[in-house]
Parts: structure tokens; sequence; C-alpha cells
């Protein structure tokens, strides 16, 4: 929130919806790329139309693209469909490119952020309905970027979960990572007492730095979070 000193822009293509931020601009070579990464994957996809389907971990066949091989891994590693990876592993792939460009880049893709940044930043933490919504941030030191920071919901948005968190959020060493591991966190919590194990189940996972829960009024954090709580006038900016 509030990036000073970043660039923003958009680069929208089929369901991809990117907001980029970045020292300069730079929509077309992310245009670009995501359009090759988009490609590679729909180009798997239609030889591989189980892929899309599977809800469990499957195998990458040899040769497969590298966008494929992030999801597969990421996947296998939280024990989910490589499709729950799918958006974290475009703004991870995307904002890696743009860093060749800008040292600083963060790129959203429907609540998945790929970070890279050299000041310490905030994310604030969307959760549909309930009374934290909106209130909660997690600061991110530069000194662990690059970072992924990825977010389920049983009760905002279209994607597929299986519990009924209205915020799952993982940060992790890569957003594709984070993106499965969100889809898992969400799977695993269906009230307010399965926060806990649940937690602790996800931030076992190899790459995992931490994560965090929200249902109704009840919230909790496991790992290597730092929370902040956002006031009124920021949590409007």
């Amino acid at each position: 929130m509030r990036p000073g000193g970043l660039v923003g822009f958009t680069v929208v293509e089929g369901e991809s919806d990117l907001r980029i931020l970045a020292r300069c601009q730079l929509g077309a070579a992310a245009m670009h790329w995501l359009r090759c990464y988009r490609a590679d994957l729909t180009g798997y996809l239609a030889q591989h139309p189980g892929f899309a389907a599977a809800l469990e971990p499957v195998e990458a066949e040899q040769g497969a693209p590298g966008i494929v091989r992030d999801m597969t891994e990421a996947g296998r590693a939280a024990g989910v469909g490589p499709m729950a990876a799918v958006a974290g592993a475009i703004a991870q792939r995307v904002g890696g490119r743009l860093r060749r460009h800008s040292p600083e880049v963060i790129v959203e893709n429907g609540g998945d952020i790929f970070l890279a940044t050299a000041e310490a930043r905030r994310v604030v933490i969307w959760a549909g309905d309930s009374p934290l919504s909106g209130r909660i941030a997690l600061r991110i030191e530069p000194e662990a970027t690059p970072l992924g920071v990825c977010t389920s919901s049983g009760t905002v948005g279209h994607s597929l979960s299986l519990g009924r968190a209205d915020a799952a959020v993982v940060a992790a060493r890569s957003a594709a990572l984070a993106d499965a591991a969100a889809t898992a966190l969400g799977n695993l919590v269906h009230g307010p007492a399965d926060i806990e194990p649940a937690l602790a189940r996800i931030c076992r996972i190899r790459g995992v730095h931490g994560a965090l829960a929200i249902v109704g009024k009840h919230l909790g954090a496991q790992g290597r979070l730092v929370l902040e709580e956002v006031d009124g006038d920021e949590s409007t900016s």
C-alpha cells in the first residue's frame, strides 16, 4: 500500500489481470512475458487435459514448460492440484523477468503477489465480511524478498476452496508455492477450531515462511510474519 517511488500499470490477457509496480514503466515487457507464459501453459493443457482438473498432485511430463514445472512442484509440496498454483506461478515468472529491468517489482494477480523490494512494504489482508478485513497488514522487509504472498478464501471470490476461511494467507519463498499452500490452508479451515492445527501443518512445508488464517472475528498466525494494524484512513488508500 502507498508504494512510494514506484510506477503502477496493469496488463490483462485472458484470465490474468496483473497489477504491477516497478521503478519504471514496463507494460510492454510485462505483456510480452505474460503472453509467453500463458501460451506455454495453454499449449500444455491442450495436450494434457487432465492436468487442469487434477485436485491432487501430479507429475509434469518430461520437457514440460518451466511454468508447468513450477506449478507441479508447488502442488506436490502443498498436497494440492497444480492449478492451485497458477496465479502465483504467473506472477512469479513475470516478476522474475521484470527484475532484469527494475530492482523493485511487485506483481499482484488476483490476490496472489510476487514481491522484490528495496524497502519495507505492507500487504493488507482482505477477508470479505470479516470485521478484520482491511484491518491487518503483513509487513514485508526487503531482506525477506523475493517473496510470494498469496491468499485463498472460501467466502470471497470464485476460486475453488473446500473450506470456509475468510482469508487463508501464506508467505513463501516463491509465489507459486505460496499460492498452492494458501489453497491447502483454505481447504483445511472450516471453522475457528481448525485454525491452529491447519497453520501448524502448512508451516511445516519446506519453503513456507509463515501463514495466517481469518474466520469471522478469529485470527491465527504462525511462522516468520510481522503483523501490523491498519487504521481507517490507510485501509481506504
